[in-house]
């Protein structure tokens, strides 16, 4: 039977946090008691010190961690690789320059093959804006829209939007005036998890924190409506 196709956006993780909990919630959502994960660095330029960071902070955890690399690829079959994994993990850094360079080795094909297999696809940052068919990007400097992620989502996220000043007026007024179309964005230290397109869980490490959509109302208005989320950890 086939596996929901699901998404998870995360507002932290290893590469951010002092603790496990929204990386513990993907292991969780994937549904396997030890996951097969690929850490996928790269918007990072595959920097060895982040890829690094990924197999330190998941040796001792109950998953089988590997990474991909492009810019220096050791892998030949990329489909049989990543459809061998029951979690995908984005990490940040540059969405357009990643973006780019998987669309050229054909890797977004191959992700989106991926997601409607059953595997998880997740990632902070970088990693959570390029399942949407836009975002509020950082990858020319300060935040703009970016018209070209993969369109697993529709819509546009924005994240990092309670930690940096300019994401939530800048995300607010590119929704208002039709720059970008309507759709999420997340706060830092939240988690969303989206089956079928649809958010069905929020969660959050720290109190406040949490996803909200963001739309133009029927009066031509922009408005922000929070989802609630579960505090982890409690």
């Amino acid at each position: 039977m086939p596996r929901t196709p699901t998404l998870a956006l995360l507002g932290g993780g290893f590469s951010d946090d002092p603790d496990t909990l929204l990386d513990d919630f993907v292991l969780e959502a994937s549904g396997r008691p030890r996951p097969k994960v690929c850490f996928l660095p790269t918007a990072g330029g595959d920097a060895p010190g982040y890829i690094e960071k990924f197999h330190t902070a998941f040796a001792a955890r109950a998953c089988e961690p590997v990474h991909l690399e492009l810019f220096r690829r050791t892998v030949t079959d990329l489909r049989a690789f990543v459809l061998s994994q029951d979690i995908v993990y984005v990490g940040g850094g540059n969405t357009a320059n990643m973006l780019a360079v998987w669309r050229v080795h054909g890797l977004d094909a191959i992700l989106r093959e991926a997601y409607e297999a059953g595997v998880l696809l997740c990632g902070i940052s970088a990693g959570a804006c390029c399942w949407f068919e836009a975002a509020h990007s950082d990858s020319f400097g300060p935040p703009v829209p970016l018209a070209d992620g993969l369109g697993l989502l529709p819509g546009s996220l924005c994240p990092h939007y309670d930690s940096e000043p300019a994401r939530r007026p800048g995300y607010l007024a590119a929704v208002n005036d039709r720059t970008l179309p309507g759709g999420w964005a997340l706060d830092d230290g939240a988690a969303a998890l989206f089956a079928d397109g649809r958010p069905v869980d929020v969660v959050t490490r720290r109190p406040g924190a949490t996803l909200r959509r963001v739309d133009v109302g029927a009066d031509g208005a922009v408005t922000e409506t929070a989802r609630p989320a579960r505090l982890l950890g409690t």
